[in-house]
């Protein structure tokens, strides 16, 4: 917790980069920030250790957890009120302009709603959408969006205005980790968010209805803006700061009107740190990887781990395998390919390789890996909107490296004597410290 006031442009981004760069990741409270008026949480998801404990485990349980608890999907509790109804404004009491929001970067357009979690329902079924957009003011009602994820909440948003219709839809910022994490799943259409996130809290998540339109969000959210996507809207919004670690402005530029705003009486401002910070790739990638590592196991038995890196944003992947037959490694990637829309390049290697290490990685990359015969190349596929590398139309091509020893392989490990490494370690243990 800080005490010391910092600036909302620019200053909660550059502490949490420098403690990064010194390896550290710790959740920062700040209580003063500007003028916001508000306290600020962030960097809650940039330790895997500190995700797994939310969820009762150690890191190298967190994939199996995640699955389990996220299985057992359990349907919203409505209760009439919630700390989130402590405060309601609607009609001429919103302004938009009050809002707590940081700048993360230079180059971002301006403050950004980094944690912006909209929830939306679909008309026929009631299921529920949770997902992550990018937002920012566009005027006192009016917030602009961006779905380049073209993910359920865009099926929604062209469901709408096939039906010459707007699409009502809420805004949480500031939610149970839990919740936060439930919004990165990734499920088939006809499946609701919501009940994830009572699958990892152990119980129903406590919903209200918006005053409004009647979605039900968390009781127990920090803010929440309610009001419509208008399929025929159009709000300039980016650059932003994204996943890439460059500043993109490939945007839908959706236009969110906003009806009401609901918020506790004693509201934080929970922010999720841009840019290709751990804490922006852990919240995403968790459920990924947890999925992945569920689907390659139950077709590859010989699968025994799998990490995405924070080097690779949340284009690279690093599987790990022994191998029971020639040209399994490649099925493995070409596995991972396939059912990862944004992984571009896949590298396999042996159990003995640590995959949570890319110098171990790329040691296996430089002494096991022949170019002309272990790697695969896949072109023309489409990929994610904000890779600067990808083709105007967000085509792009995916690569599989096989850094498997592989079974013609000629070479001896270097290795130490356990005599050798306890006599070290007790001579280093008897050294001054700083020696």
């Amino acid at each position: 917790m800080l005490d010391e006031p910092v600036s909302a442009d620019q200053e909660i981004t550059a502490l949490a980069q420098a403690l990064a760069a010194q390896g550290r990741h710790p959740m920062l409270v700040f209580n003063h920030v500007g003028d916001l008026g508000v306290q600020v949480v962030t960097n809650v998801f940039a330790s895997r250790e500190r995700v797994a404990r939310i969820l009762g485990t150690d890191v190298p349980g967190l994939h199996a957890q995640y699955q389990l608890r996220s299985r057992q999907r359990t349907t919203p509790r409505l209760v009439e009120h919630g700390p989130v109804l402590d405060l309601v404004q609607r009609g001429d009491q919103v302004d938009l302009r009050q809002l707590p929001m940081l700048r993360h970067f230079e180059s971002d357009r301006g403050p950004y709603i980094t944690n912006a979690i909209l929830i939306a329902e679909h008309p026929d079924t009631g299921v529920g959408n949770m997902s992550y957009h990018r937002s920012m003011v566009h005027s006192p009602t009016e917030i602009a969006t961006s779905l380049h994820s073209r993910g359920d909440l865009w099926r929604l948003a062209q469901l709408a205005k096939e039906r010459g219709q707007v699409l009502p839809v809420a805004m949480v910022i500031g939610a149970h980790p839990l919740i936060m994490l439930a919004a990165s799943a990734r499920l088939p259409f006809d499946a609701d968010e919501r009940e994830v996130a009572g699958g990892l809290l152990g119980q129903a998540m406590e919903v209200i209805a918006t005053p409004c339109h009647g979605l039900q969000v968390p009781a127990w959210a920090e803010l929440v803006l309610e009001g419509v996507i208008d399929p025929m809207g159009f709000a300039e919004e980016g650059p932003f700061g994204e996943f890439t670690g460059y500043s993109s402005d490939r945007s839908t530029n959706n236009l969110f009107r906003v009806d009401a705003v609901l918020r506790r009486r004693d509201a934080i401002l929970v922010d999720v740190l841009g840019g290709n910070s751990a804490e922006h790739l852990n919240l995403a990638r968790i459920p990924r990887e947890s999925e992945m590592v569920e689907k390659l196991r139950e077709r590859f038995a010989s699968v025994t781990a799998l990490h995405y890196p924070t080097s690779g944003t949340h284009f690279h992947a690093y599987v790990a395998l022994k191998q029971t037959r020639a040209g399994e490694a490649r099925q493995v990637m070409l596995g991972l390919l396939g059912w990862d829309p944004y992984l571009k390049t896949v590298i396999a290697v042996d159990p003995d390789v640590d995959v949570t290490q890319d110098s171990q990685v790329l040691w296996a990359l430089a002494t096991h890996f022949q170019p002309h015969r272990d790697l695969l190349v896949v072109e023309g596929l489409p990929g994610s909107a904000l890779d600067p590398s990808a083709s105007g139309e967000g085509t792009t091509s995916r690569m599989g490296l096989d850094a498997t020893r592989g079974p013609d392989f000629k070479g001896v490990l270097a290795v130490l004597s356990s005599e050798a490494l306890t006599r070290a370690a007790a001579i280093l243990a008897g050294l001054p410290r700083g020696s």
